[in-house]
Parts: C-alpha cells; structure tokens; sequence
C-alpha cells in the first residue's frame, strides 16, 4: 500500500508504463482514472492493442470513482442535474435577505456565478459557516433547498465520497488505483488520493520536470504528491529519439528553457501564419488547412487548438463550412447557439418575457416555425417600415398581415403548465424542420437531433424538478434552465473530423499537424479574470486547496503540452491587426518559439495575409 509517483516531461512514457502496470495486476480489478470522458474509449483501445481481452479492472474519470465510492453510502441520494441545479440556485437567491450582492443577484450570470463558487467550496471540503457573509448565507440556502428535495449535486456527492472513504473502511476494498492527466487536485480529489493511498496501491503520473519553467505551475501538486510517496518517486528522462522533426524535438527540449538556439531547417515541420481580424485570420488558417488535406492528411489528423473556442465558433462555421472539410468543436455548447436552440429560445423570450420584434422574427425566419420563408419577410419589411416594435402590435400587424395567427403562439399559449407547452412547441419545430416521411440526414439533421435530445432531457429534469418540489414551475424558471443546457458536441476523433478544441482538452491528444490560434498579447497568455464571489484574498484565508496557479504559468504550462501534440508539423497563428486595423502585439509565447530558431528560417516559414488581401488566387 501507499503512493507511487511517476513525473517526466511530454512523452518520456508516462503513461505507456501506467498501462502496462495496470495490465500486470488486472487481476486484482484495478482503477484506471483518465482525464475526460473521451478518454476512455481511447485507453479501452491502447489496452487492447497491448492485450487481446479484459476480463477486469475499470477505467474512468475522477467523477466515475467518486460515484463508485458513494455508490453504497447509507444515505444516498439522487443527483440533481445541471438543470434542477439552475432551479434550486434561483428558489436560494429568491429566499435570500441580500445587501451587497442585491443589485447583481437579478443579473441573468449571477446564478451561473453563484453555482461555479458553491462548487468549488464544496470540492474544498468547506462548510457555508467557514465561508460567512452573503456568500455562506447563500449556500446555506442552497444546500436546504437540495435537502428538502432529498438530492445532491455533483459537487456534493464528491464531498461525500471522500468522507466515506475517510471514515469507512467497507469504502474500499484494497483495489489499485491509477491516475493520469491531471496537473491540479480539488480539496474532494486530495482527499480522495490521501485516503485510497493508505488502503491500497496508489500509482500517479503527471508532466513534470524538475527546474523547467515550463512546469511552475506544477509545482505545489507534485511537491505534495511527493511528500505522500515518502520517496517513491519515479522520474523518467526525455526521449532522445522521438519519431518527430528535429526542429519539433528541440521545440520540447529548449521552450521556455535557456533559449538554445537551432540552426536546422523548419521546412514542413514548424510554420508561423499572420492574418489581419478574425476572418482574415482563420482564412488564411483554412487555406494551409485544405492544402495540409488535399496533400494526404486525414481531417482526424489535424487538431486546431485555440484559447477559447467560444470565441471563434462563429467565425469558423463561416470560413470552414463553406469548405469540404468536415470538422468539429469538442466541446459542449449551449442549446441557445444551435440552430433549434436559438429558435426555440426566441419564441419562449418574446412570449413568456415581452420580447420584442427580433425575439419573434427570429423564431418565424427559421425552418422550424413552418411559414414560408417569403411571407415571414414580407411581413417583417412591412413592420420594419412602419416602425413597429411594441410586441402587442408586432404580434397583432403580423397577423392581419397573414390574415392568420402564428401557429407557433397558439400552441404555446393552449397549455397552462410551461414545462409541457415548451415540450410540444419543441416536438412541433422538429416536424416543421424536417417532417416525418423520411429519416433526416447530413451534418444539420444530426445538429438538431443532438439539440433536441438535449432540450427534452432537460424537459425531464424539470418535470422531476416540479415533482420533488410539488410546485408547479414559473415560465421563467424554464427559459433558464434551457439557457443552461449543454448540447454534446461530436467526438471529431471518431468520426473523422478535424478537431477544434482548447488547450486544456488538447493535453492528452496526439496529432500529425496542429495548428495553435489565440496567439496575441492578451489572449494567451489570458489575464487573471478574480471570481467575483471568490477573489483571491478569500481564497488564501479559506485553504481547502481553493488558491488557483498563476494564470501565466498555468498557460504556459498549457501552451508547452500543446506545442509537444503534433507528431509532423506545428503551425502557430496570430491576428496581426484587428479588424479595424489596428496592430495587435504577439504573445510572448509567440516570441518564445520563434526565438529558438534562427531568424532566416523563422522568415522562411513566416506566412502574412494582410488586411488589403480581400482575394484568393483560384487555383
């Protein structure tokens, strides 16, 4: 018993021995805990490349060995969904005598803002009286709100799973754990590890290589992991003959190191692209994109890392769909940013919250209203021109206009409980879009269909909600948890797409070419952004492992794991100058790559679109 720690740089075989260790003692049922869902299948898949059956053992993320410890707890109860979350966080806040944080509480972010802090003080083992003020007041409220529903939230299970395993010996029954592919433990994860280390065989791997900037922020975990090896600490060297280009090979050795600088070529291996705004950016990102895949590279071969996907979404749907290059954000979205989504929201806000013209037009412009689409503009032209936009009048010219009411409006407004007048507007918009005398196919098809499941789930949630409460539900309570709702996004890997994701899912991905975007004074690395209800002050006087790692070393950390996933070529991408023209400064992580190799080279593999660049050649 006890824990073992294994620490080297970005493939010294870290995780390779991790598995054949854990496959030496299947036997004994061990735990495999990966970093994300999505990296189960593909751990399922390198085991069994390595051995043809499992007959044993599991492999999951922390959230799945937490479930699996509190699976037997005396009192277990149901786990509120992300939805009845929403719902119990506003029924608090409602209940709540509030001083300071009165003005912000209406605000629509402040039940998000509330739940992300209640969340992380509960990951840290603190009680609401630790905390005290508004903000212990309402997690006092919270937390009546769950018990008087008889459930808890995920952020609670883990609490009580790590006092199970603290305290019940029947917790665990001396099964080996392994863990990769997390570099910061949550108070709940800490406790997790101390406990199972003192009943059976606990082995760690995690990046790490000692005196390297590059793993600063590293460095509080793996100090107290190191402390709770008492020795066992196993530190793997660097490949020296990885299967890369020489340059990419002194990219892991050198970045953010003494700046050693190479002479070798660059050519085909490390590429530096400059566009002009956002669009002009990505463009020039699409056109090496399509020359990388007519030349032979699988769109599942490719990974476009960025700082925030967010922020590039829109963009991307412009430049890449207009492209035959099939690719995918891995990343869950909000329902509102889905076409069915979108479409269904505006009808709810306008009906149930007074929404105006655009809310309403919003909804009949899209396939899912099922008017046709020139008499919904003739409409709204004739409302724009006479400058209509009080919603009575808006709804009341529209139908005189159509000499029809808005079938969409009829239907909501027949049923008296909201959770089932939004189900069957749902149902209807689906049938509007796509119709029932054929299976809908394509990219779109499959887009709403993931929206729609994703909607009704959370129909469901509420309709459970509404039944533990023995309430009935406000109209807005729904509108609020649809805007909460996650849509799962398209596992690109499977489905050979190519992959759009951030820098910390990128970590545990290999790719043949990357393309790394956000690479701007600003961007990355980002700028401290405080919780507002946990500033940094509160932090360091609550312990509880609530102090987060420096927001530079953390993305340089970050940055360093994403320029080691490409197997071939690095592409690094800037926005020189914004949209209006104004010159951006680079990252200083871009400076940092560039600076490790020689100037002509660096110059060679420099490419710029500038913002007077408004044509392609056509090849």
């Amino acid at each position: 018993m006890g824990l073992s720690l294994v620490v080297g740089p970005a493939h010294a075989g870290k995780v390779a021995l991790l598995l054949e260790r854990y496959l030496d003692v299947l036997e004994r049922d061990p735990w495999l805990v990966v970093p994300n869902r999505a990296d189960v299948e593909r751990v399922e898949r390198d085991l069994l490349r390595r051995r043809s059956a499992l007959l044993a053992g599991r492999i999951g993320t922390f959230a799945d060995l937490f479930e699996h410890i509190v699976a037997r707890h005396p009192e277990r109860r149901g786990v509120a969904s992300e939805a009845q979350r929403v719902l119990a966080a506003r029924r608090a806040i409602a209940s709540t005598s509030l001083d300071a944080l009165s003005a912000s509480s209406s605000s629509s972010g402040f039940t998000e803002m509330l739940l992300a802090a209640l969340g992380e003080l509960d990951s840290a083992l603190l009680d609401p009286e630790a905390v005290g003020g508004e903000l212990g007041s309402l997690a006092r409220a919270y937390r009546a709100e769950l018990d008087r529903l008889g459930l808890w939230d995920r952020d609670g299970l883990r609490r009580r799973a790590a006092e199970r395993i603290q305290g019940d010996l029947q917790a665990w029954n001396r099964e080996p754990v392994f863990a990769y592919g997390f570099e910061d433990l949550t108070g709940a994860e800490w406790a997790l590890i101390e406990a199972l280390a003192a009943r059976a065989q606990v082995t760690v791997s995690i990046p790490y290589e000692p005196g390297r900037p590059a793993f600063a922020a590293l460095e509080r975990t793996v100090s107290d992991l190191a402390a709770l090896a008492v020795g066992a600490v196993e530190e793997l060297p660097p490949v020296e003959d990885r299967p890369v280009p020489r340059t990419l090979a002194h990219l892991e050795r050198e970045l953010f190191g003494d700046g050693r600088v190479s002479e070798d070529s660059l050519e085909g291996s490390l590429q530096f692209l400059e566009g002009a705004g956002a669009r002009g950016t990505v463009e020039l990102l699409a056109a090496e994109l399509l020359e990388i895949v007519r030349a032979g590279t699988p769109p599942g071969g490719v990974g476009i890392v960025c700082e925030s996907p967010d922020r590039w979404r829109a963009t991307f749907d412009s430049v890449l769909g207009s492209l035959d290059i099939p690719y995918a954000f891995e990343q869950s979205s909000r329902l509102g940013e889905s076409p069915l989504g979108d479409a269904l929201l505006a009808l709810l806000r306008y009906a149930w919250r007074g929404g105006g013209r655009d809310e309403l037009f919003a909804f009949l412009r899209s396939p899912f209203s099922g008017l046709e689409r020139r008499s919904v503009d003739f409409v709204e032209g004739r409302l724009r021109g006479r400058a209509i936009a009080d919603p009575v009048r808006v709804e009341e010219e529209s139908e005189k206009l159509r000499g029809a009411h808005i079938p969409a409006l009829v239907q909501l407004r027949a049923e008296t409980d909201p959770v089932t007048a939004a189900r069957v507007l749902l149902r209807t918009m689906i049938r509007n879009a796509w119709g029932l005398n054929a299976p809908p196919v394509g990219d779109d098809a499959r887009g709403d269909a993931r929206a729609y499941r994703a909607a009704d789930r959370t129909f469901d949630e509420l309709a459970d909600f509404a039944r533990l409460d023995m309430r009935s539900l406000a109209s807005e309570d729904v509108i609020a948890a649809l805007e909460r709702t996650s849509v799962r996004p398209v596992a690109a890997a499977e489905s050979g797409r190519v992959a759009v994701l951030d820098y910390g899912r990128a970590r545990t991905r290999i790719f043949d070419v990357v393309f790394l975007l956000g690479l701007e004074e600003g961007s990355l690395p980002r700028r401290d952004r405080p919780t507002p209800l946990l500033d940094d002050d509160v932090r360091r006087e609550l312990g509880g492992r609530l102090e987060r790692p420096n927001t530079v070393a953390r993305d340089r950390y970050l940055f360093y794991t994403a320029c080691t996933r490409a197997t071939r070529r690095l592409i690094l991408v800037r926005e020189a100058a914004s949209d209006e023209g104004v010159p951006r400064e680079p990252s200083p992580f871009w400076d940092d790559v560039r600076g490790l190799y020689a100037p002509a080279e660096v110059s060679r593999a420099t490419r710029r679109r500038p913002l007077s660049s408004l044509t392609w050649t056509l090849d």
